[in-house]
């Protein structure tokens, strides 16, 4: 079982906290991006640096994961593309995207997209506090247990 971060976009808080659910259960972390990330030491996880050509890191990712692994990310195409191999992802406020709703949100995605394209962008919350860590570590210690009683 590995752990793989699409890192790029993922914050700070969430990186740390894959790297002490890592460390705690012995658990690989994997961390794909197109430049390097600060924090992530070498003896608890792997860095890789991806060509810059877009969605290199997102390739990386689906070439490496497997069904049994764990994959952190907020891109939904490639969430979609993860869940419909078999893979568990999540994105860095714990929501959990499973068969039954990742076509949904990536629809509303699609939608959103399409409206800021034609210049009619909607507000978008950046805010990435207490509650959405909190959050997040509850679904990552869930899903990490689900992955290690199949496996185990």
């Amino acid at each position: 079982m590995r752990i793989f971060v699409d890192s790029d976009s993922c914050p700070r808080p969430a990186r740390e906290m894959v790297l002490r659910f890592s460390a705690r259960l012995g658990i690989k972390a994997v961390f794909a991006a197109n430049r390097p990330i600060p924090g992530i030491p070498e003896d608890l996880a792997q860095m890789e640096i991806c060509s810059r050509e877009e969605g290199a890191a997102d390739r990386f990712i689906t070439e490496q994961a497997r069904p049994g692994d764990l994959v952190l990310t907020r891109d939904l195409p490639l969430a979609e593309q993860l869940v419909d191999s078999g893979i568990r992802v999540l994105d860095d406020r714990g929501r959990v995207f499973t068969r039954e709703n990742i076509r949904e949100l990536r629809s509303f995605r699609d939608f959103v997209v399409g409206l800021a394209e034609n210049g009619q962008g909607t507000e978008r919350t950046a805010c990435y506090g207490k509650k959405e860590l909190n959050f997040f570590a509850n679904s990552l210690d869930r899903e990490l247990s689900r992955l290690q009683s199949v496996s185990g």
